[in-house]
């Protein structure tokens, strides 16, 4: 020790060394470790307010500072102190600092000693500060951490500073002793040589210390020092140390024990004294071993005993004592007599009062203290027993018990030195309180003599003992069978008196061998006789045990006990009903079952030997079934079930006796012991019937059924139904004899139809005749389903169903007599179909019993529920189903709507009623089992489409309860469906769309399990799907379907509908485009039968699907479209409407032809809802112009080239529809339309296509076609003004109106286009017109009309090339052509039109359309000069018509003012050859024509063909002047200009200018040129003149009657000019004759000119005679 001093001044610190200042860190770690300290400082402040516990970024910068010092532990420890040595840092931050020195030290071990110098100073001084606050004491006990810390592996240095810190006869501060005692802890044996001079110094304290906190510190340091001696002590070969021993260590402790005993223990701190007690444990530890300290130790005893009486807690003291008095014992040092009694009182008041209520430990004390009174009793046992004698005499009842259970304590104690002769006086003080009636008391002693049993003890109670246990064994029994309710309290603890009583006798009898007769013969008894069963278990475990050990015991005695058992026990088959009967409730009485069998196993030779090997076997399995289950997981029916087979089985062995007979007996004899209902009577009926179907003799069977019959009390429904059990159980194998009894019991009671008696039989319980009647239904159906098959096919028909059918048809048919009707109908089918050959049996009764059971269904009230009887019925009829003859389909139908009219029709009931909604819980899973059953036989998708339909109109209902019933019920019918069939058998074309359709509108519903039921039978509609199509139906898919069930859990009107519509775009995909068609057509069937909100589920679902699948649905547009149209009509409410229409338009977006020949094949006149489809296509005007498009090219598809269709698209697009309709659409379009758009982009389409249409209203050939596909037809004769012609007509008239100008408006109605266009003749007039002032007024539109004119002329159509060709001519007149480049297509087109000889009007047209050519485009004339002059000059020869060739003279005319006569080659003379042709025609026109075209080629005529054309004149001469009085003026004139134009031809100028002639009339003046010209020919070329009389002289027979007469009149002009030698020629009476011929003329004129002709005649005849020589002829 001394050695040790002088270290520690050698390296020791004094407080007040100056620190001196600590080198300046370069490097910049101090810095760094501030800055990780200030993070370490506010991650803290924000744990603090947080309130979550240390944050990362503070356990980082720890980390970061630590992992630095194992780098430069010097650097880093020194700027930590630095860090310390900072004035005012904050407390925390000063914690921070000290914790992670400490993991630096933890971590780096041995330091600089400079480091640590500074380091203990710091934390010393730190430790030493007042901690008066609660930051001053985490201070400083972080600083002794600190400290301990570093005495690891700097102990000398810190326990120097402490030590210095620690002077005698001076208080120092706690935590410098604190911190000792954590030093001797942590550091054992380097502390040990410090131990006694730490010991000397504290002990200098004690009487310093007088504040509570100081003498608590003390006291816990105290406690450390003595644990770390012993440990010390126990390890002294481990010290390298000099040894101190332990009676050192005691001596230097006892003092300090002496003076906290005396002195501190006394304080009146509880804390104090709790601080000494507990120091004082480890102290004596230390103390008691030494002998001479030891008694010592007992002088202070009383002082520890007088604590009894403070408030300090009792179980630290009773540690003490006990510690003290173990002590004594085990070394043989007794405790002075004088303090006995003491001891004895103070311990034995804490067993017998209540511990006060601020003592938490007083059962901890309570098992103390009898560890006190053991050693109290191994020491003192007469001392002891004679303190207990004294208190038992005291009568208070808290005392006795509490010192009965010190007694039992004593008595249990395993202790070796406990003598027989305590055990004596122990049971010397029991005896004298046996006549104490108190629970307490009695409990304590039945524990006392139990326990006695239980240590060896048995032959001590053999006679007091066993006697006292029977008798509170049946005093406990009647006062618990005869309690009173008003005495709770006392029932309760005569309870546990008897639970007592049970325990013990348990103990006795499994211990106590040897046990007289008089016990086991009280305890039989109490078996067969008591009524409070509670206690069967341990009697029946004591039956056991005694039986076991007599039947082994090897003594006469014990074989004497036996004999007489034998004879005691009651009848074996008494003792088995008994047994059996209250084994049917096995865990009641805690578990007697188990007990019971083993008492019928031990007893088996004794109740019936026959059976004994059989229980030996089965008794064993049965005690296992109990064991393996509990009564919350055992089975009523399959432990009944169990047990009896088990007395089948036993019954079977004693077959040929009378044994069963006698049970039944037993068994009948035992229904009176027991109430009603109860488990216990139930197993009797069932046990039994079992025994009777046994007996082997049947009259007494039936005597004993007869019985049972008569004393039933049929009022009772438990009796009632356990005697039909009993009945039909015992007719598994006496059918013949139940069913005589049956009978019998029938006219004993004297049944008739009229009146039933049954008074004189049971005057006690009068009978309703109902009742009987019921029971007697369920006896003959019981009867079927236990009787044995064979006899089941004789009996079933004839005798069982006829008699339920005979009772429930003469009876009065009330609630119970149903209800039993319908039982019986169940359990004789279920009979039937439990038998294997089923095949060929056909049930006769079957028809009659559906129809009775039918006639109750609809019986049933709609409004109300009641009674279960809807729900016994559809059960009857499940099982009828399954009964051969099998139902029809057309009545399996009949029979599923009956049943769920039945049930869906009832409305829910309320909440609080839980009666009605168990009734209606069950008619629902009834009405579902009967679904299913009756689908069973149709297990195919037609059979789910029939069920499905039945369903239909309930889904759709109204009524919300209703469609929440229809909607479980196609739930269930799905998952029904779903499990039986799978993918064997796919679900028909559409039929998937059709079943999800259904249930669409009720996603949406107002009712939330209305709204799940949906989805979950769309989930199995998909599921189902899924597996037959191997979509691609996934996890996400459920996932997300899912959610949206979630949200359709929720009230939200519009997160429903969102949810709905999320359900439509997730499924939409699993749709093939006939399903979804078919979803459409459901949705739209549905709507109007619910109301608005379903209404629009179906719309949301419908527009969903469009825009999903709108591109892949071009296949099946026509017939979503015919759903919606058809449905349309009906809706009533606008926004329902107008998501439909949305739809139609979204079709018609991607599906233009298929929608718009779908709408133009609807009924006229068009109906409001197609209106309104047309007027939302209006609204959207590029959609509207659009359509328009497509209308206009239906209508001008029957004028274009015939095509194959290549698409789907084409084949709706060439698809014939009504024109009448396509009209009234565009018209109601172009009417409908935005004012603001005034169609002119399609004002020359919609022009054209409506002359076109114009057109095929007058040609045959295009009319419409009869439309053999249309689905829906005109009903009735359509409105005169609804036709074509005048619908295009208005369509036009309302064009112009809105696209026109005014002024072009205004020049259609006053030049009368729309009626030139109304009529056939005027129609071509009417377009030409037409076209010629949309020409002139709309020079926007002429590009665009010309390339649809062009378009039409290359139709196939004749109409159409007509009409274009019509618009064409007044085209080719103007310039558009010819500066829109489509002259050349125009003149090919016109080119074809004029060779083709098919329609007259189309060539005219042509050819007056080239003709119009030199009009518009005079400069391509010459380009297309051959063509044209081919062309005209073709329409001149040939089989034409009139019409043509004037119309190709007058192309000619216009034609040839813009050649010369160099153009025209060779067609020249060819069209002069032409034209002189005509000139003698009967046309007027063509006449006309001819002279103006012949002088047309007499202005163009050069001097090439001057020549031949004066030849051409020589020859057209006579037709000349005979025509210039043509009897049409306009020939004539045009004749007369067109000679006096080639006058000139002749080269005779006289001729060229005739005279005036404005004082004569034309024919005056034709006369006088006539002469002129005959005169000038007379003279110049009379040879001419010859030819020319010869000539006229033909024209005398044309059929003209003008021109007969000019021809006359010249004839008679050429004559008188001619000269004589050429008159000498002339054969006069050929000229005669022929004149004299037109005497005979029609015409008056004629005939005078031919007069006159023939004088001139007669009279150039005389003057030939006259002129000629005399004899010449």
């Amino acid at each position: 020790m001394a050695e040790a001093a002088r270290d520690l001044s050698e390296d020791g610190l004094e407080e007040t060394e100056d620190l001196g200042p600590l080198e300046l860190d370069d490097s910049g770690t101090f810095q760094q470790v501030t800055n990780l300290l200030n993070i370490m400082d506010s991650e803290s402040a924000k744990t603090d307010m947080a309130g979550a516990g240390l944050d990362m970024r503070k356990t980082l910068a720890s980390v970061i500072i630590t992992e630095k010092a194992a780098v430069e532990p010097s650097v880093v420890m020194d700027a930590l102190i630095r860090c310390l040595q900072v004035p005012e840092i904050p407390t925390q931050r000063k914690v921070n600092i000290y914790n992670t020195l400490q993991e630096i030290i933890q971590q780096e071990g041995e330091l600089e000693e400079r480091c640590v110098r500074r380091l203990v100073t710091i934390a010393s001084r730190e430790m030493r500060e007042s901690p008066e606050q609660m930051e001053g004491y985490v201070k400083a006990e972080v600083a002794s951490d600190t400290l301990v810390a570093l005495s690891r592996n700097h102990f000398s240095l810190v326990m120097y500073e402490l030590q210095h810190r620690l002077k005698p006869l001076s208080l120092t501060d706690e935590f410098v002793i604190l911190t000792l005692a954590k030093l001797a802890n942590g550091n054992v044996f380097e502390f040990m040589p410090y131990m006694g001079i730490t010991l000397a110094t504290i002990f200098t304290m004690l009487r310093l210390a007088n504040e509570a906190k100081m003498r608590q510190v003390i006291c816990g340091a105290m406690e450390t020092f003595c644990e770390t001696v012993q440990f010390y002590l126990k390890h002294l070969e481990d010290s390298v140390y000099p040894v101190m021993t332990e009676e050192q260590f005691a001596l230097k402790l006892f003092p300090m024990y002496r003076y906290f005993v005396t002195v501190w223990l006394r304080h009146p701190n509880p804390e104090v004294k709790l601080g000494v007690i507990k120091s004082l444990k480890p102290m004596l530890n230390l103390l008691l071993p030494n002998n001479e300290l030891r008694e010592q130790v007992y002088d202070y005893i009383p002082l520890l005993l007088a604590e009894y009486q403070g408030s300090l807690e009792a179980l630290f003291i009773t540690q003490v004592l006990r510690q003290i008095l173990e002590v004594s014992v085990t070394t043989s040092t007794p405790v002075p007599q004088m303090q006995l009694h003491t001891i004895f009182t103070e311990l034995h008041v804490q067993v017998c009062t209540k511990a006060p209520a601020q003592h938490q430990y007083s059962s901890q004390n309570l098992i103390e203290i009898v560890h006190c009174f053991v050693a109290l009793a191994r020491c003192y046992p007469k001392e002891l027993m004679k303190f207990f004698f004294s208190q038992m005499e005291m009568s208070k009842e808290a005392i006795r018990v509490g010192t009965l259970t010190l007694i039992r304590a004593v008595v249990s104690a395993d202790e070796p030195k406990m003598n027989i002769r305590t055990i004596y006086l122990a049971i010397r003080v029991v005896k004298n309180t046996l006549s104490d009636n108190r629970s307490k008391v009695r409990m304590a002693i039945l524990r006392i003599i139990g326990q006695l049993a239980l240590s060896g003890y048995q032959d001590r109670i053999k006679g007091w003992g066993l006697k006292y246990v029977s008798v509170q064994l049946t005093l406990s029994t009647y006062k618990l069978t005869n309690r009173r309710d008003s005495f709770y309290q006392r029932d309760l603890e005569e309870k546990m008196v008897h639970r007592v009583t049970m325990d013990t006798v348990k103990i006795i009898t499994s211990s106590v061998s040897g046990m007289t007769n008089e016990f086991w013969v009280r305890l039989l008894c109490y078996v067969m006789e008591t009524d409070y069963t509670e206690a069967l278990t341990p009697i029946c475990i004591s039956l056991t045990n005694l039986a076991e050990r007599q039947l082994h015991s090897k003594d006469a005695e014990a074989s004497a006990a036996s004999k007489s058992r034998h004879v005691d026990l009651p009848a074996p088959q008494k003792l088995l009903a008994r047994l059996l009967v209250l084994m049917s409730s096995p865990y009641k009485g805690e578990g007697r079952g188990i007990a019971m069998l083993n008492l019928l196993r031990t007893l088996s030779q004794s109740i019936a030997p026959s059976m004994a090997d059989t229980w030996e076997l089965e008794i064993p399995l049965l005690v296992q079934y109990l064991e393996e289950h509990t009564e919350f997981t055992w089975n009523q029916k399959a432990w009944e079930d169990k047990l009896i087979q088990f007395l089948r089985n036993s019954l079977k062995k004693t077959r040929g006796t009378n044994w069963s007979l006698r049970l039944s007996k037993e068994l009948n004899n035992q229904l009176e012991s027991f109430d009603s209902p109860s488990l216990e009577k139930g197993f009797l009926y069932r046990a039994l019937g079992f025994t009777l179907a046994m007996g082997l003799e049947a009259d007494k069977v039936e005597v004993l059924l007869l019985e049972l019959l008569y004393k039933t009390d049929y009022s009772n429904n438990f009796d009632r139904e356990g005697v039909i059990l009993c009945v039909g159980l015992c007719a598994r194998g006496q059918v013949n004899t139940v069913l005589n009894v049956l009978q019998d019991f029938e006219e004993r009671i004297q049944e008739s139809e009229q009146s039933w008696q049954f008074g004189a039989w049971r005057k006690d319980h009068p009978w309703r005749r109902e009742a009987v009647k019921s029971a007697l239904m369920v006896m003959y159906s019981c009867v079927a389903s236990y009787c044995h098959p064979q006899m089941l096919f004789t009996h079933v028909d004839s005798t069982i169903t006829s008699k339920v059918i005979h009772h429930y048809s003469s009876s009065c048919q009330d609630i119970c007599l149903k209800m039993a009707f319908m039982k019986s109908v169940v359990q004789i089918t279920k009979a039937i179909q439990s038998l294997r050959d089923l095949e060929d049996f056909q049930f006769a009764q079957k028809t009659t019993l559906t129809g009775i059971i039918v006639a109750i269904l609809k019986a049933e009230p709609t409004d109300s529920l009641v009674s279960p009887v809807r729900t016994m019925a559809m059960d009857a009829l499940l099982h009828l189903s399954k009964l051969k003859p099998f139902y029809s389909m057309e009545e399996n139908s009949e029979l599923m709507d009956i049943s769920i009219h039945a049930v869906i029709s009832l409305q829910p009931p309320g909440e609080d009623n839980e009666s009605v909604k168990t009734l209606y819980t069950n008619a629902l899973s009834a009405l579902e089992q009967l679904m299913e059953s009756l689908m069973q036989r149709q297990l195919d998708p037609k059979g789910l489409q029939e069920m499905v339909h039945l369903l239909e109109k309930w889904i759709l209902s109204e009524k919300e309860w209703e469609r929440e019933k229809a909607m479980h019920l196609y739930f269930c019918l799905m998952q029904f469906y779903v499990q039986s069939i799978g993918v064997c058998i796919p679900l028909k074309l559409g039929q998937f769309g059709m079943l999800v359709g259904l249930i669409v509108p009720c996603t949406c519903d107002t009712h939330q399990r209305t709204r799940m039921a949906s989805t979950d039978v769309l989930s199995s509609l998909l599921d189902l799907h899924a597996s037959q199509t191997c979509s691609s139906w996934g996890t996400s898919k459920e996932k997300e379907l899912e959610r949206c069930k979630e949200d359709l859990e929720g009230a939200d009107e519009e997160k429903v509908f969102c949810a709905s519509s999320r359900i439509a775009k997730v499924v939409c995909m699993e749709f093939n485009c006939d399903e979804v068609v078919s979803l459409i057509q459901k949705l739209c069937e549905n709507i109007g039968a619910m109301d608005l909100r379903h209404d629009k589920a179906s719309v949301t679902w419908i527009s969903t699907f469009l825009q999903m699948r709108v591109k892949e649905l071009e296949d099946k547009v026509a017939e979503i479209l015919g759903a919606i149209l058809v449905h349309l009509p009906v809706v009533d409410h606008l926004e329902v409407r107008r998501l439909l229409i949305e739809g139609i338009l979204l079709l018609a977006h991607y599906h233009r032809e298929t929608v718009l020949t779908a709408l133009l094949r609807q009924p006229l006149p068009m109906e409001s809802h197609l209106k309104e489809v047309w007027l939302a296509v209006a609204e959207n005007v590029p959609f509207a112009r659009t359509m328009l498009h497509s209308l206009m090219g239906r209508l001008q598809s029957r004028f274009t080239p015939k095509v194959n269709a290549t698409s789907k698209a084409d084949i709706w697009r060439l698809a014939a529809v009504d024109p009448l309709m396509t009209l009234c659409t565009i018209h109601l379009l172009i009417e409908k339309t935005a004012c603001d758009d005034k169609l002119m982009d399609l004002f020359s389409d919609l022009v054209y296509t409506l002359l076109l249409q114009l057109s095929s209203d007058y040609r045959p050939e295009v009319t419409s076609p009869i439309l053999k596909t249309w689905r829906l037809v005109h009903t009735g004769p359509l409105p005169e003004e609804m036709n074509l012609h005048r619908i295009t007509i208005k369509s036009m008239q309302l064009l112009f109106r809105r696209a026109a100008s005014e002024r072009l408006v205004q020049a259609l109605e006053e030049q009368a286009v729309w009626g030139l266009l109304e009529d056939s003749e005027t129609f071509l007039e009417g377009v030409s017109l037409l076209a010629r002032l949309c020409v002139q007024d709309m020079e926007g539109h002429r590009q665009r009309l010309a390339e649809l004119v062009l378009r039409g002329m290359d139709s196939e159509v004749l109409s159409c090339r007509i009409s274009s060709t019509a618009v064409c001519v007044e085209l080719m007149s103007d310039p558009v052509l010819y500066q829109e480049k489509l002259l050349r297509p125009a003149v090919l087109m016109l080119e074809k039109g004029a060779s083709q000889e098919e329609d007259e009007a189309l060539r005219v047209l042509s050819l007056r359309a080239l003709g119009n050519m030199a009009l518009g485009a005079p400069r391509k004339v010459k380009q297309y000069r051959k063509l044209l002059l081919e062309k005209c000059l073709s329409s001149l020869g040939g089989p034409v018509s009139t019409s043509v060739m004037a119309e190709g003279m007058e192309a000619l005319t216009k034609i040839l003012a813009e050649l010369r006569e160099g153009d025209m080659g060779s067609s020249f003379d060819t069209i002069s050859e032409q034209c002189r042709v005509f000139f003698d025609n009967e046309s007027e026109l063509l006449r006309f024509k001819a002279f103006v075209l012949f002088g047309k080629l007499a202005k163009v005529v050069g001097i090439s063909k001057k020549h031949f054309f004066r030849g051409e004149v020589k020859k057209a001469w006579i037709p000349l002047m005979l025509h210039c009085q043509d009897p049409c003026s306009h020939a004539a004139q045009a004749c007369t200009t067109t000679m006096f134009q080639c006058v000139h031809f002749w080269g005779w100028k006289s001729l060229e200018s005739p005279a005036g002639r404005s004082d004569t009339s034309a024919d005056d003046e034709m006369t006088v040129f006539q002469t002129k010209m005959c005169s000038v020919l007379t003279q110049k070329k009379p040879a001419v003149l010859y030819s020319f009389l010869l000539e006229t002289m033909s024209y005398i027979k044309n059929n003209l009657s003008r021109i007969r007469i000019a021809a006359c009149n010249l004839a008679g002009i050429i004559m008188k000019q001619m000269s004589a030698h050429y008159l000498g020629k002339l054969d006069f009476l050929a000229l005669r004759n022929s004149l004299q011929e037109l005497q005979l003329d029609s015409d008056p004129g004629v005939r005078r000119a031919a007069l006159e002709t023939l004088r001139v005649l007669d009279s150039c005849s005389q003057h030939r005679l006259t002129a000629l020589p005399d004899g010449a002829p």
